[in-house]
């Protein structure tokens, strides 16, 4: 839900504006979301359950979407853990234990706006990813060079997914 901070009524008009279309999706966040990782072995790593929906109008403008070989871009990794969620299971609402590693194979989004994460957190190991771990982990050496702010209330970055 953070990574949508970034988004004021000047810029979601802004985006409007050009034809980017919004849909939204539901995922109960708890608080497991940002604890460490305390496993050596990431298999043995078990995610808190969150619930979670995707609305028909959301998952027909995605399939929209697709169908004219446009892209999807997830605001937050919440919103990728649901897309992946409902793309895994095909329910359009439900539990989720989903536990996005690199090798996961994404179904859904092309394009991640998310925020810069903390070490060894489930979600830098999300962007890791999509984006791939030495691309995320040069575009975090960047960022503090250059003073970035982390975590919730920091910047932002464009990610885009890696093949």
């Amino acid at each position: 839900p953070t990574a949508a901070l970034h988004f004021d009524e000047g810029v979601l008009a802004a985006l409007e504006a050009r034809g980017v279309k919004r849909a939204s999706v539901t995922l109960h966040v708890g608080a497991g979301t940002f604890s460490p990782v305390k496993t050596e072995n990431l298999a043995e790593h078990r995610m808190h359950r969150e619930w979670y929906e995707v609305p028909a109008a959301t998952q027909q403008a995605i399939a929209e979407t697709k169908a004219q070989g446009a892209r999807i871009i997830a605001v937050g990794t919440t919103t990728i853990r649901t897309l992946e969620s409902w793309a895994k299971t095909g329910q359009a609402s439900g539990d989720t234990e989903i536990f996005i590693t690199p090798g996961f194979q994404f179904q859904v989004a092309d394009l991640l706006v998310t925020n810069f994460h903390l070490p060894k957190s489930t979600l830098m190991m999300l962007v890791s990813a999509f984006a791939g771990y030495k691309h995320v982990m040069g575009l975090y050496r960047h960022a503090i060079e250059h003073s970035y702010r982390f975590f919730s209330y920091g910047d932002a970055m464009l990610l885009q997914r890696s093949p």
